[in-house]
């Protein structure tokens, strides 16, 4: 894939097949100009609690509205981060690696950010730099309907409606979870990070089954 380019919207807390082709990619273009789209990623993750799948939502203000997504603010009148952050640490506070990872996103909850892209970036930033992906983020200044062909085009294609294995670049080996008989796939890429640690960056290999350049 020449230069290895994708473009993407930017999630909330990213699911671990988004992680794992952006592990691919030297270069991730961020579509924030893009309209904001109710009930996707933009603002929702799923983790495995003792009660099965839990998905969390940041609230927003105007989701309503034909808004650029990074122009969509978070509703601040509402107790999500305390509720997320609780939902966090009682899915999570026996992972094997959660005391050390926990402090790097609780000091991200612990900003009041006006808008949800911001906020989603630093998160995603902060997953690269604990994966240790050397990807280079850009923020897209303007919508492109389409783009050219040495850049993968995947927006709206990591979606809650949609099931992981109709992703044709994205598996999913198992790997110990804390709770539940059976293996939940693509959950945030905070439990596998949780779980597995140090190794999460060789299982976003393994799950890739794209060929890069790099």
């Amino acid at each position: 894939m020449p230069n290895n380019t994708v473009l993407i919207e930017l999630h909330y807390l990213p699911s671990i097949a988004y992680m794992a082709l952006l592990s691919q990619m030297d270069i991730v273009d961020l579509d924030v100009k893009a309209h904001y789209e109710k009930q996707s990623f933009r603002n929702r993750t799923r983790l495995l609690g003792a009660n099965g799948v839990e998905t969390l939502i940041v609230p927003v203000l105007g989701g309503n509205k034909k808004q650029a997504f990074d122009q969509i603010k978070i509703d601040h009148q509402q107790k999500w981060k305390q509720v997320h952050l609780r939902s966090i640490q009682s899915a999570y506070g026996k992972a094997p690696f959660f005391e050390f990872y926990f402090p790097y996103f609780s000091a991200i909850y612990e900003k009041d950010y006006v808008y949800l892209a911001d906020f989603n970036l630093d998160l995603l930033t902060i997953c690269l730099k604990l994966l240790k992906l050397p990807v280079k983020l850009r923020l897209k200044e303007s919508f492109e309907k389409t783009v050219g062909s040495d850049v993968l085009d995947s927006r709206n294609l990591i979606h809650p409606k949609k099931n992981h294995e109709s992703l044709d670049f994205f598996e999913a080996p198992t790997y110990h979870q804390l709770f539940g008989k059976s293996f939940e796939p693509n959950l945030s890429i905070i439990d596998l990070l949780f779980c597995e640690g140090p190794r999460s960056e060789d299982y976003l290999r393994l799950a890739t089954k794209i060929e890069s350049n790099k």
